[in-house]
């Protein structure tokens, strides 16, 4: 018997498995973090991935953006911008020529608290910064998907655009990070939406790019707009820089997948019967939407008609109030994908992806939503993971075969074709 603790909230949950049911445990491969994170911004802008270096491309620009994601991601936009404004200003660039833009897609305003904290006072105090306005986007071009892009006007209007980020897993995007800065980043809720809808086409997955539909919209978007260099970070899972890329904005975002790949995807001979997966505690599984993340990511570990039992506490319910309309309004698994593609609405997608995992596998769900609730959108309330898989055991026999993964938002685990 195994004995393996599992976050839950802002404590574990314990479970016992037989040993001859489990296959594994799945754990993300942290690399070290970079002694000097500045040095390493420094040595990425030295070093562009098929671009030139950027000062000699910047060199003579006078309406400069930089893209900067906002509150929500953990890109450390203070670490990456003060090298990046030096080598703009040992080029010849003015202060007084460069603009950062938040990125803000479909999210709320920054504060201006919230732009001291996230580019540092001293570049907030040098540089104009602004919040993208989603409802000031002017239209430049359509992408060969057929996604009209609508871009903020400031940015629009730049002779020079920089996206800086991070890069992790996104759940259909393949990765963050590269051209989604201005795609969903600093476009209108026309390019997002039209965007999004490809979330539902074959090839739409995390941690794939080629062949990923919707990541092709956004990389050709982003040519259309003209990103002429990107600055990434590459955080491992304690959200410490562990390598930065530039240049290309599409060649040196693919180098940046690498190391994202070396930590978190986790190759598979097969898929199994049964997982057991934690979405990490909180707040990581602070409500349903967030936890989708984690059952996303086991689902593909997961055979036709297999088991993922979820951990994920889910305290504040849903956590987004059209999501929770088209979950509680469905009468079936397969509606809200079918609503999706009549009339994509940015929050319900989550439902729709959702109710795709549950088309194929069952899941039981340890939270604190109420047991007519969790029944209410397809799923199996149970008080413990030890009762999930209890039940999961049972129904696939004693040969069934058992993964865990203690931190299903992050860990991608993947059967190749």
């Amino acid at each position: 018997m195994e004995q393996i603790k599992l976050k839950y909230k802002n404590s574990y949950d314990t479970i016992n498995i037989p040993s001859k049911n489990l296959l594994g445990v799945l754990n993300a491969k942290n690399l070290p973090s970079v002694s000097d994170p500045e040095g390493e911004v420094r040595r990425a802008l030295k070093n562009p991935i098929e671009s030139k270096a950027l000062g000699e491309l910047a060199k003579g620009k006078h309406n400069i953006v930089i893209l900067v994601s906002d509150i929500t991601r953990p890109a450390p936009s203070y670490i990456l911008l003060p090298p990046i404004i030096e080598e703009l200003t040992e080029s010849g660039i003015n202060y007084d020529d460069i603009t950062i833009v938040f990125g803000l897609g479909y999210h709320r305003k920054q504060t201006e608290e919230e732009m001291k904290k996230l580019v540092g006072r001293y570049i907030y105090d040098k540089i104009r910064c602004i919040n993208h306005n989603i409802d000031d986007c002017v239209h430049i071009g359509t992408t060969s998907r057929g996604t009209p892009v609508d871009v903020f006007k400031p940015v629009a209007e730049a002779d020079f655009i920089i996206a800086t980020g991070n890069m992790e897993f996104h759940y259909k995007a393949g990765y963050s990070g590269g051209n989604k800065a201005v795609l969903p980043g600093v476009c209108s809720k026309r390019t997002i939406e039209t965007n999004h809808i490809m979330m539902i086409r074959p090839g739409t997955m995390p941690g794939k790019c080629e062949g990923n539909p919707m990541r092709e919209d956004i990389d050709e978007a982003g040519t259309i707009v003209g990103v002429n260099f990107m600055v990434n970070a590459v955080l491992n899972s304690h959200k410490e820089i562990i390598k930065v890329v530039a240049g290309h904005p599409i060649r040196a975002h693919r180098e940046g997948t690498k190391y994202i790949d070396e930590m978190y995807k986790m190759r598979l001979d097969k898929k199994v019967d049964i997982v057991v997966a934690s979405c990490g505690g909180y707040p990581k599984d602070i409500n349903l939407y967030q936890s989708q993340k984690g059952l996303e990511n086991a689902s593909y570990a997961v055979k036709d008609g297999g088991s993922i039992v979820l951990l994920a506490e889910c305290k504040e319910g849903f956590g987004e109030k059209l999501f929770e309309d088209w979950m509680m309004k469905a009468k079936n698994t397969h509606e809200p994908v079918k609503w999706i593609q009549e009339d994509f609405r940015l929050g319900a997608h989550k439902a729709a992806v959702i109710c795709t995992v549950l088309e194929r596998i069952k899941v039981y769900l340890v939270s604190a939503m109420s047991d007519e609730i969790v029944k209410g959108i397809f799923m199996h309330p149970v008080k413990s993971a030890q009762e999930g898989l209890d039940a999961a055991l049972k129904k696939y026999g004693d040969n069934a075969q058992v993964l865990v993964i203690p931190y299903a938002n992050s860990v991608l685990p993947y059967v190749e074709d």
